[in-house]
């Protein structure tokens, strides 16, 4: 069985196609985070830029400035988390049957 050049150059075209498909798509996807139980919700795209914040208004107790930064900060750090995790598993769906190759970085 030999070793097909041809095979394997249209494969990795076909997933660095499928590549920028999905990079294009997870760019515009927008996935949230919250904490507080909901009291705060972020909302970030797939570049994991901030799109928005919500706060229920009784997360807003002036007399605890902090606890609402507080919330904010997990708020933004969970949806980051969840669109990384998102991000990652799509691009294992492109790549997951790519195999390893010795000394090259995996991608994720």
């Amino acid at each position: 069985m030999g070793f097909n050049m041809q095979k394997l150059m249209k494969q990795a075209q076909k997933m660095q196609e499928d590549m920028a498909r999905l990079q294009a798509e997870m760019d515009e996807m927008q996935i949230e985070g919250s904490a507080g139980g909901g009291m705060v919700q972020a909302l970030v795209n797939g570049k994991m830029e901030l799109l928005s914040i919500k706060i229920a208004p009784e997360a807003v107790d002036p007399d605890d400035i902090e606890l609402l930064e507080d919330l904010v900060v997990a708020a933004v750090a969970d949806a980051q988390k969840n669109a990384a995790e998102t991000t990652a598993a799509e691009m294992q769906k492109v790549t997951g049957n790519m195999p390893k190759m010795p000394g090259m970085p995996g991608l994720f």
